[in-house]
């Protein structure tokens, strides 16, 4: 496989995985100015009204906006789970290092999303 056609796969996947999550009319989305979703936006309230008391985060950048945000619900008192394989990081040991810290600090459940 040529590098290029190896781009042309991985812009279609990309693709792909943009469209399938893509925000449906009735879905709800906040604009996330910080590393911590929860700073500067109103989603403490929105969750509060929605009575939400478990919160299951997942994205890229492991060991900093999901960990900040895992920071921010756990001192907010929400319950947390951080599937290992649905979060990313550039470097595999800051991956491990920042699950370990948020099961073992955090008390967030970590399990993979197929366990």
């Amino acid at each position: 496989m040529t590098i290029t056609s190896q781009h042309r796969a991985q812009d279609k996947l990309a693709a792909e995985i943009a469209q399938r999550l893509q925000p449906e009319p009735a879905d709800l989305f906040l604009l996330k100015p910080r590393h911590s979703a929860f700073l500067g936006t109103p989603l403490d309230l929105v969750l509060k009204e929605m009575g939400a008391q478990r919160l299951v985060l997942v994205g890229l950048s492991t060991d900093f906006c999901i960990q900040f945000t895992a920071m921010d619900a756990f001192l907010r008192g929400y319950g947390l789970h951080i599937p290992g394989d649905c979060t990313a990081t550039l470097d595999p040991r800051h991956q491990r290092a920042s699950l370990a810290y948020m099961r073992c600090v955090l008390k967030a459940g970590t399990r993979r999303c197929g366990a």
